[in-house]
C-alpha cells in the first residue's frame, strides 16, 4: 500500500494536535508542580511554628514540673538533710561553658553538705547520665563547695521500677510524686554516693 501525499498530510495534522494536546498537558503539569510547591511552603511553614510551639510547651511542662517539686522538694531538704539554702533554677557559666540546675541545696558548718536536684516529668536513662554530668562538673562552676560532700537526687513524676533500681545503684536518691507532693522513695538500707 503506498502512501499519498494526503496521508502524509493527514499524519502532519495528527501530530500538529497531538503536540498541542502534550503541550497544553505539561502546561498544566507545570502549573499542578508550582502548586503544589506552594502547598509545601505553607505545609513546611506551619510544621515550623508547630514544632516551635511544641518545644514551648516542653519547656513550660518542664517549668510546671520544676514549679511542682519546689516545695515538696524544699522541706525534704530543709527538714531531712539540714540545708540551710534552697535555690531553684541555678544557672552559672565559665569559659564559655554553662551548667542549670534545677534545686541546688547546700549548708556550711557543721554538715558542710550540698544536694543538686533534677528534676524531671518523665526520667529516663539519661537522666541519670544528666545528673552524673552535673555533680561532675559542679565544684569547676561553684569553687566555693569544693570542699562540701555532694549528694544527687533524682526527682520524676514518672519512673519506673526498673529505672528507680538503677538510680539507686548509681547511689542517687529518688524522689517520686504521691498525692501531688514529692517524698523520697529510697530503700532504708541506702548508702548515697558522695561526689
Amino acid at each position: 500500500m503506498a502512501t499519498t501525499s494526503e496521508d502524509v498530510w493527514q499524519i502532519l495534522a495528527e501530530l500538529a494536535t497531538a503536540q498541542k494536546e502534550t503541550d497544553l498537558l505539561l502546561k498544566e503539569v507545570s502549573q499542578q508542580q508550582k502548586e503544589n510547591a506552594q502547598q509545601q511552603k505553607k505545609t513546611d511553614k506551619q510544621l515550623k511554628e508547630l514544632g516551635r510551639q511544641i518545644g514551648g510547651l516542653g519547656a513550660k511542662f518542664g517549668s510546671f514540673t520544676e514549679g511542682l517539686a519546689l516545695p515538696s522538694m524544699e522541706t525534704i531538704l530543709r527538714q531531712r538533710f539540714g540545708m540551710k539554702v534552697v535555690s531553684p533554677s541555678v544557672r552559672a557559666s565559665e569559659d564559655g561553658q554553662h551548667l542549670e540546675i534545677d534545686v541546688l541545696a547546700y549548708t556550711n558548718g557543721e554538715l558542710n553538705t550540698a544536694y543538686i536536684v533534677e528534676v524531671k516529668s518523665h526520667a529516663r536513662e539519661e537522666s541519670i547520665t544528666q545528673l552524673k554530668s552535673i555533680l561532675q562538673r559542679f565544684r569547676s562552676f561553684f569553687p566555693e563547695h569544693k570542699d562540701k560532700k555532694l549528694y544527687g537526687i533524682l526527682a520524676s513524676v514518672d519512673l519506673s521500677n526498673e529505672l528507680r533500681e538503677k538510680i539507686l545503684q548509681e547511689g542517687f536518691y529518688v524522689a517520686r510524686i504521691h498525692d501531688q507532693v514529692f517524698e523520697l522513695d529510697i530503700p532504708d538500707n541506702f548508702q548515697p554516693q558522695t561526689y
